[in-house]
């Protein structure tokens, strides 16, 4: 067996011919041999944007209110480590690779892939340390994702837009149908997207399913420098901002509220822990401002729907003289929806690409571009490395940088900088 967390990984990579595929009968088959029955109240986040925030507000709240909280997550930036949080502290290398280890021997001839591997190790470290609550984040659409194998007390699906068509169809209404997958009979289903596709209602009413609309059953009033929360459990009123930024997070921090409202009865939370979790929570990556000039901004928005989020963000900021992105993506993306929203802010483009297979280069982006009418200056670089150095030479300490398009865009920035995401 692999004696290191990096062999683990090369290893868990070449197990199957696929990086995705979807299905829940491999996975099903493992925690069956492993015995993996947790005992503990699970909460499954799904959505096209936003799963994340609500996962790392959660996982804030319940810690605050002094439960031993785990969270699986995905993707990471900088280290596998930061999918697996116990107690909102990274599992340690040797952790996952005892995990790693059980899994290992029990799965005989079954193929998994990298993220159902994880996910079951995922599990099995939260089972170790006795976690009282588990926050797992959906990877992929829901319904065929490896989380799913596990029965939620709690489901939450953030948002629904277009984003991996190949796998989850080409409509609101396929993908809300796939997201919907998560939510179970006789138990609270939330929808934080204010338009509901009606796949997601339908298939809750199916089921038997308790569906909660943001809007409806829960919504959020904002006020100068507060705002209040309500839901068809109760009310919580004069809360602190989430100190993640972004005009959107008062709906990621509902949802998670109404998820904490529907197991109010297995995880009481106070006034006290919603404040301090609300202030105390952070998720990198996320519109995530960095002290210095001139500004630097990190956003992984990969698709349309994170890319409006992110203009919108961009807006509310003071004016600058010039914004330049650092911009790299994944070339399966909807690389002109994301240049769409967004060229009008945007003053000087620096295209990069991302080294792994599915990149896009520099050229290709560039094309997109110039099919899109930009009409901001485009240079073209090898490396994301380059494209900020050259962001950082040429701006001035009043005008903007914003690294956009990917994790792997945000992650690469992250490390150049010597950032950490503990």
């Amino acid at each position: 067996m692999p004696n290191t967390l990096a062999d683990w990984l090369t290893y868990l990579e070449s197990l199957h011919p696929k990086t995705i595929a979807l299905g829940l009968e491999r996975v099903a088959q493992v925690k069956q041999r492993l015995n993996l029955q947790p005992e503990f109240p699970i909460i499954v986040v799904g959505g096209t944007n936003g799963k994340g925030s609500v996962c790392a507000m959660l996982e804030s709240i319940l810690f605050a209110a002094g439960y031993r909280v785990g969270c699986y997550t995905s993707p990471h930036l900088l280290a596998y480590n930061e999918r697996v949080r116990i107690g909102k502290r990274q599992a340690s290398d040797a952790e996952l690779c005892a995990s790693f280890a059980q899994i290992e021997q029990v799965r005989g001839d079954i193929p998994l892939t990298y993220f159902e591997f994880g996910t079951l190790a995922a599990m099995q470290c939260f089972v170790e340390h006795k976690v009282e609550i588990a926050i797992l984040e959906v990877g992929l659409g829901g319904r065929l994702d490896a989380v799913n194998a596990f029965d939620s007390d709690c489901a939450v699906v953030t948002s629904v837009d277009i984003d991996h068509i190949d796998y989850l169809g080409d409509t609101r209404e396929k993908i809300g149908f796939e997201k919907a997958g998560i939510f179970r009979g006789g138990k609270v289903a939330i929808c934080a997207d204010a338009d509901v596709p009606q796949a997601v209602a339908g298939h809750a009413e199916k089921i038997g399913a308790e569906l909660w609309r943001i809007g409806q059953e829960f919504g959020f009033t904002p006020h100068q420098g507060q705002w209040d929360y309500r839901s068809k459990i109760g009310a919580r009123s004069s809360l602190p901002y989430p100190a993640l930024r972004g005009v959107y997070q008062l709906s990621n921090a509902s949802a998670a509220l109404a998820a904490l409202d529907a197991l109010k009865d297995k995880l009481p939370v106070s006034m006290a822990a919603v404040r301090r979790g609300l202030a105390e929570v952070s998720l990198p990556g996320r519109f995530q401002v960095l002290p210095g000039r001139p500004q630097l901004i990190l956003d992984v928005a990969h698709n349309p729907h994170a890319a409006r989020s992110l203009g919108h963000n961009l807006a509310r900021l003071p004016p600058c003289p010039r914004t330049f992105a650092v911009f790299a993506m994944l070339g399966d993306k909807d690389m002109a929806g994301v240049v769409r929203v967004l060229k009008d802010q945007v003053g000087v483009w620096l295209v990069a690409r991302i080294n792994p297979p599915r990149g896009a280069t520099a050229a290709e982006l560039a094309l997109v571009l110039a099919a899109e009418g930009v009409t901001g200056a485009v240079r073209e670089f090898p490396l994301i490395e380059n494209a900020l150095q050259h962001a950082f030479n040429e701006a001035s300490e009043n005008d903007r940088i914003v690294a956009f398009g990917s994790f792997y865009t945000v992650a690469e920035v992250m490390r150049v900088r010597g950032l950490r995401t503990d």
